[in-house]
């Protein structure tokens, strides 16, 4: 399977957080996602992308922050993380990038 410029579109970037790194010692990259996008697309994509097997993919919405900028009241996108497990032994390090 090669990568299509959709998959581009579908994951934005990994997430490094504590958290994800505590989830990638268990087999499972973290990846924020575009909010439209749906499992079967996100599976579709690291699989084209990474060339790797993908077990399963967990996807939660965390809704955006109201912050202040200089006075004014604005609002933080919501993001969309899917946690993608993967098969065993397949491996990604998100430290080198795509």
């Amino acid at each position: 399977m090669s990568a299509k410029p959709e998959h581009y579109d579908v994951i934005r970037k990994p997430v490094v957080t504590e958290k994800a790194t505590m989830a990638s010692e268990n087999g499972a990259v973290v990846f924020e996602v575009a909010i439209d996008s749906n499992k079967p697309q996100i599976k579709e994509a690291v699989e084209a992308l990474f060339g790797v097997k993908v077990k399963a993919v967990n996807t939660t919405i965390t809704k955006g922050k109201s912050k202040r900028f200089r006075g004014q009241m604005g609002r933080r996108a919501d993001v969309k993380k899917a946690y993608v497990t993967l098969e065993e032994g397949n491996t990604i390090d998100v430290t080198t990038g795509l």
